[in-house]
């Protein structure tokens, strides 16, 4: 059952995601009778990667796919070099993972296209026959999958090799989520004495630059950020603004960093907050090579004033022993339009529209339109995602659902699946374990330093990279020259 669990969303890209974006999919190099000899055509080059490069034609087809997925583009002349620089960062890492010896077999790649088939009910030869009636040939559809598949292993591999996670971060990350449960987040720790080492406990909202941005797209991402730092200094819950901001783009990411020692912070964030007090938002936004940092330091505290979770749950309980903790779960069902080429935003929301109208009136039935009309693994059943815990879902999802009484429907959600409707069936008090409690507690510190691991290492492999752009403004030729 597809339970839109965030862990999974990285499988669902490479399954369905796939399938219903291969129409707009990019040639990875322009075909041509002469592809291994000396490119002679060096107009239709838009930039030389150390021995490979990228084709004005490869920008003009990923901009072509962005528009009939009905993407809102920038008509600034910054949206070109933005799509090269992705395509340069692609073209880098795919050089890299087949030097590194990360290789897909064509029986490999046949069983990986089977479990797609498989996923969207059609069989091997029906699969086929749609990638090519959206206008792709097979071969190119397999070559673009095998592509995808060796860069996500690579990424993962490279990427997931410099995360470690200690259990005194897990101990960490529990106590103080214990203590906001427990205490509603208003307890604050004792400050650090005069000359007694500190820990500082920082969030950020950080607005992204891509590699080699314009001074325009930087001047952009500025605005932005300078916006959300005077809001931040307004009464507004700091976490809430990120999650606010991300939704309307996702691109922007927030994250509380958790306590450290100066020495564990980065330099530029201590120096922007070191002399901001516990609630504070730092003076002003801190400029990094990847963008820019908007700050809050949520406490300060002397080092070793944290208690251990066991410490923490014992003042209420009396034992010495972890406890569970009570959390209240919610059964819910929904109807699921995803997204893909041919269905925009607003018939999307129109049709789900149609369908909450047809429950509120109770001529259909929801778990009849879900099993009729969702495009989700939970269709037979109804939509039924069955019991939820707090983080189980996407964070559109689950505050769409935890505003909604037991039996009503929601309006149309929006997440990075596509369009929900849901419906709460019944809620109830449990607990989570101590070992869901860790479970989560590694995961949400994974995700978070995953992050910021991968955007130091694209930036290491685009230093190390030889990348010489050539004539990335005009659109490629529709004859050669």
């Amino acid at each position: 059952m597809n339970r839109f669990n965030k862990i999974s969303v990285h499988a669902i890209v490479i399954g369905l995601g796939l399938f219903f974006n291969v129409a707009f999919a990019q040639d990875a190099v322009k075909a041509n009778a002469n592809a291994d000899s000396k490119i002679r055509n060096i107009d239709g080059v838009a930039a030389v990667v150390n021995t490979g490069f990228v084709t004005r034609k490869e920008i003009d087809d990923r901009i072509a796919g962005l528009k009939k997925q009905g993407v809102k583009l920038s008509d600034d002349g910054s949206l070109r070099k933005t799509i090269l620089d992705r395509l340069i960062l692609e073209k880098i890492q795919l050089q890299n993972a087949e030097q590194e010896g990360i290789a897909v077999s064509n029986k490999e790649l046949d069983k990986i296209i089977g479990d797609i088939a498989e996923k969207n009910k059609l069989t091997f030869a029906e699969f086929k026959a749609k990638v090519i009636a959206s206008g792709n040939t097979f071969e190119k559809y397999k070559k673009l999958l095998r592509d995808d598949v060796m860069l996500t292993r690579y990424r993962e591999r490279e990427v997931e090799a410099k995360i470690k996670i200690s259990e005194a971060e897990v101990d960490n990350f529990i106590t103080e989520r214990t203590r906001a449960m427990t205490s509603g987040g208003a307890q604050r720790s004792s400050p650090a004495a005069k000359g007694e080492l500190e820990e500082i406990d920082v969030a950020q909202i950080f607005v992204p630059l891509e590699a080699g941005a314009g001074a325009g797209a930087q001047a952009e991402a500025k605005k932005k950020a300078d916006a959300l730092l005077r809001d931040a200094r307004g009464d507004v819950d700091f976490m809430q603004l990120g999650a606010m901001a991300a939704k309307d783009n996702p691109k922007i990411k927030f994250q509380e960093l958790g306590y450290r020692t100066p020495d564990r912070l980065p330099q530029l964030f201590y120096e922007a907050v070191r002399n901001t007090g516990g609630g504070q938002v730092a003076n002003a936004v801190v400029k990094s090579p990847a963008g820019y940092h908007v700050l809050k330091v949520l406490d300060r505290r002397a080092v070793g004033a944290g208690a251990p979770l066991q410490q923490v749950v014992a003042q209420d309980s009396g034992s010495n022993t972890p406890q569970n903790i009570p959390i209240t779960q919610t059964l819910s069902r929904h109807i699921l339009l995803r997204n893909r080429p041919g269905l925009s935003d607003q018939d999307a929301e129109r049709r789900l529209q149609g369908y909450r109208d047809q429950v509120r009136a109770k001529t259909a039935d929801f778990a009849e339109l879900a099993k009729k009309y969702s495009e989700d693994g939970s269709a037979p059943n109804g939509g039924d995602l069955g019991w939820m815990s707090p983080g189980d879902l996407v964070p559109e999802f689950e505050q769409a659902m935890n505003r909604l009484q037991i039996g009503e429907v929601s309006n149309p959600v929006k997440t990075e699946f596509g369009w929900h409707l849901i419906q709460v069936m019944e809620r109830r008090e449990g607990q989570l374990t101590v070992e869901k409690q860790r479970q989560f507690a590694r995961a949400a510190i994974r995700e978070r330093k995953f992050d910021q691991a991968y955007q130091e290492w694209m930036r290491e492999l685009r230093d190390n990279a030889t990348v010489k752009i050539l004539n990335v403004d005009d659109e490629a030729s529709s004859a050669p020259r």
